[in-house]
Parts: structure tokens; sequence; C-alpha cells
């Protein structure tokens, strides 16, 4: 009975934080043009006592990735334009992991029993490939800017993978996008959009870099076979 108020409570918590996100559009107050009108005050404001300010920006950065609101890639920005490249790395590294093993483990905690009992044939031999090749299918996903992080994070929950296998390879997986990323704010005056950071050129890269450790496995395979 207690499982099941603190899942209702969860589910209600998520819905309501995405709803929330969406209804006041609070992207709107992360936009490329907000985030360079305040720049400067933000810069001043940080000055004054920078390691709380790195703290309480690592802190909601976890938050709103384990809730899945809807400004994931601005807020890594943010993150370069407020705090410089090395600490910003840092800072989104390891928040947007711990971020996204709490949603990991928040929809293995509300959900997964509930789909294993209605689709366990089909979670069966997603499990198996999961088993097999798992780190290598989530280490491209990560890598793949064209795939909602908050949808492998809710996806991954429902299956056997360990949550520490997920910290990990979502930590390696995420680390280029995020130095592209963080750097992109710190050289803010020359973004003014998404489309400025992620060319096809460069999404195909990511996604090719991806494909590697998988091609790879596949190879000695069949050489083995």
């Amino acid at each position: 009975m207690t499982n099941q108020i603190i899942k209702s409570f969860i589910i209600i918590f998520f819905l309501l934080s995405m709803m929330a996100g969406f209804f006041f559009d609070i992207g709107q107050y992360l936009s490329f043009e907000t985030i360079k009108e305040q720049h400067e005050k933000l810069i001043l404001l940080i000055e004054s006592n920078f390691i709380f300010y790195f703290i309480l920006f690592f802190f909601i950065y976890i938050i709103v990735t384990a809730f899945a609101l809807p400004f994931a890639a601005i807020k890594t920005v943010l993150a370069g334009a407020l705090f410089g490249l090395i600490p910003g790395v840092i800072l989104t590294s390891f928040a947007s992991s711990i971020g996204s093993t709490l949603c990991f483990l928040m929809s293995r905690f509300v959900l997964r029993d509930f789909v294993q009992n209605k689709y366990s044939k089909y979670l069966d031999k997603i499990n198996k490939g999961i088993k097999e090749d798992g780190i290598y299918y989530l280490f491209f996903l990560r890598l793949s800017p064209i795939f909602p992080f908050f949808i492998i994070n809710l996806v991954f929950g429902l299956t056997k993978m360990k949550t520490m296998t997920f910290y990990i390879i979502s930590q390696i997986g995420m680390l280029i996008g995020t130095v592209i990323f963080v750097n992109a704010g710190v050289q803010l005056s020359k973004i003014n959009s998404m489309s400025d950071i992620l060319s096809f050129n460069l999404i195909l890269s990511f996604i090719l870099i991806g494909l590697v450790p998988l091609i790879i496995k596949k190879l000695i395979q069949i050489i083995k076979k």
C-alpha cells in the first residue's frame, strides 16, 4: 500500500512538473535571447558567491533532468555561459548523469512491474538483447542528439540493466555532447540558436561514433564464427 502511494505521488509530481513547464512556458526564460540579455547581471551575481551558485545550479540541473522538464540542452549552454568551460563541464557531466539515473530509477520503481506483467513476452526478448549488447545501444543513444534523453531514461528503466552500468555508460556517452554545449555557452556571443551548435555533419559524426563499439563487437563475433 505504501509503495502504491509513493508511486502515485511520483507519477502526479512528474506529470505536474511537465505540465507546469509547458503551461507556464518556462523555456521562454531560458532562451538564447534572455540568457544573452541577462548574462552580465548573472555573472556578477555568481561572482559574488561562486561556490553557492555552483552547488545550487548543480541540484537544479539534477531535478530538471530527473523530472524531464523541457529545456535540457539550453541548461547545459547556460552552465557554460555562467561558470566557464571546465567548471561547466564538470557540473553538467555529473548532474546530467545523476539526474538521468534518478529518472531511470523512478521509471523502474513506478512502471516496470506493470509493464513486465502486461508485456512480459516482449520484455524477455528486450532484456536478452540488453544483457548482450545493452551498453553498446545505450552508448549509441547517448551520443545521438536526435533521441530525447528523458525517453532513453524512462525506457531503460523498464529493462534489467544494472543501475551502475546505466550511470557509467551515460556519464561516458554524454561527455562529448556536454563539452560541445558547454563550450557553446562559453562562446555565447557567437551563438543565436541550437542550429548554430548542432549542424547535420556534427549530428552524423555523433551517430557514427556511437555505432563504432557495436560494429567492432559484431565484427569480432563474425570473425570468431
